[in-house]
């Protein structure tokens, strides 16, 4: 015998409505057109009567627990937390340059290069930053995104952090 039905979709007429609009739009991300389209058959309101999970779940293709889940994100949470997935707190892979990282670098470029050398490459920063132990493996390419990021250029004419900015000739 099945259990019954806790959670039971009730839609407003302005809510059918906007989640209708977004199954036929096609523009919104596949995961939430596909939400919205349990949710518009899940509706206790329907106008050929309340699926069955069951029924929703073999006719768009997806698990019984995944129309479930739905259903009871709508009737406890509300629309929105039903239709968007929820967004990640950190990150999946931690950043490995920090603000402390982020210093060293800075002093580095403000420092004068190595001997032999004109200027601060960014291989030569790399080289540095691992001799320094401030990281344990570092590209090329991290430590470009984060001199853009401070606005610093190792290999400008002058020696600084922030370069000047120089406007349109007048």
């Amino acid at each position: 015998m099945a259990t019954p039905n806790l959670y039971l979709v009730h839609l407003s007429p302005d809510q059918r409505q906007r989640l209708d609009e977004l199954t036929r739009n096609g523009t919104a991300a596949a995961k939430k057109i596909l939400h919205a389209r349990i949710l518009l058959l899940a509706d206790k309101d329907h106008p050929a009567g309340r699926y069955t999970d069951a029924a929703i779940a073999a006719t768009l293709g997806v698990h019984i627990n995944c129309v479930a889940r739905i259903r009871k994100l709508f009737v406890l949470h509300g629309e929105q937390p039903a239709l968007d997935r929820k967004q990640r707190a950190t990150p999946p892979v931690p950043p490995k340059v920090d603000g402390h990282v982020e210093a060293h670098l800075v002093a580095l470029c403000c420092s004068p290069p190595p001997v032999g050398h004109a200027t601060w490459t960014l291989s030569l920063l790399v080289d540095a930053l691992l001799r320094g132990r401030f990281v344990t493996g570092i590209c090329r390419e991290t430590v470009r995104k984060a001199l853009k990021k401070i606005n610093c250029s190792p290999g400008a004419s002058r020696v600084g952090a922030f370069r000047t900015r120089t406007g349109p000739a007048s």
